[in-house]
């Protein structure tokens, strides 16, 4: 129970802005606390090298991204292009190796909720296979709330249990077309699902202060444990 996964209604959704503002936020006000992040698997670049520039963690790289191909393309694919196994057992002894090491982990999911993992699995399915809690990330834009609802719909039927929405603003909006694209009463009348706030644009998203005081205004007692008892960033 000491870790989040972070996942999304599909592909740059969010998750890895998410998860940076997370982590940010944690090392800056649990510094007598450990963090892990992992990227479970990884297709193509991005991820894990953003994590490696932005953060200094007590891990190695196979415990960044315990599982990677080279094509940026759904994990099925990019496997068989590359004539290797998803070798999802080395991913879940990492997992349970970082979870017995830190006091948290935030662990970030690949493309979407629906996304495959491998011909028979999606990243819902490997959700609940592993007993994992996590947050669903939304883009705030034209469709989220369709997106929300389908994806929650998903979540509800492979069992995989969901702490909140979190909405992310991927392109700059304004107040107007966020209570327009994504009007959080709406969504949570339709999911039953708690959103637990909004994540701005950020021009810089390696910009850790910024990142941090994104963290800052989402529903941290839910994403985060003993967040009460650490003071907020002044807004």
């Amino acid at each position: 129970m000491n870790s989040l996964l972070i996942t999304g209604t599909d592909t740059d959704a969010g998750k890895t802005v998410l998860t940076s503002a997370l982590a940010a936020y944690w090392q800056t006000y649990f510094a007598d606390r450990t963090l892990g992040i992992t990227k479970l698997l990884q297709t193509g670049t991005g991820d894990r090298e953003h994590y490696t520039r932005l953060f200094n963690l007590d891990q190695s790289p196979q415990e960044l991204n315990p599982l990677h191909f080279d094509a940026p393309l759904a994990p099925p694919i990019a496997a068989e292009r590359e004539g290797r196994p998803i070798e999802l057992e080395k991913v879940w002894t990492t997992l349970q190796s970082l979870q017995q090491r830190k006091d948290f982990v935030l662990v970030e999911a690949l493309g979407g909720l629906g996304s495959p993992v491998t011909r028979e699995l999606t990243v819902a399915d490997l959700a609940r296979d592993w007993r994992l809690r996590g947050v669903l990330v939304v883009p705030v834009r034209l469709g989220a709330i369709g997106q929300a609802v389908a994806n929650v719909a998903l979540a509800r039927q492979s069992g995989f249990k969901l702490k909140g929405i979190v909405l992310s603003c991927v392109q700059p909006a304004s107040e107007q077309e966020i209570a327009d694209w994504a009007p959080i009463y709406l969504i949570e009348s339709l999911t039953q699902i708690r959103v637990l706030g909004i994540l701005p644009h950020l021009d810089n998203p390696h910009d850790l202060t910024k990142l941090a005081k994104a963290a800052s205004e989402l529903d941290l007692e839910r994403l985060l444990p003993g967040v009460n008892l650490i003071p907020q960033i002044a807004k």
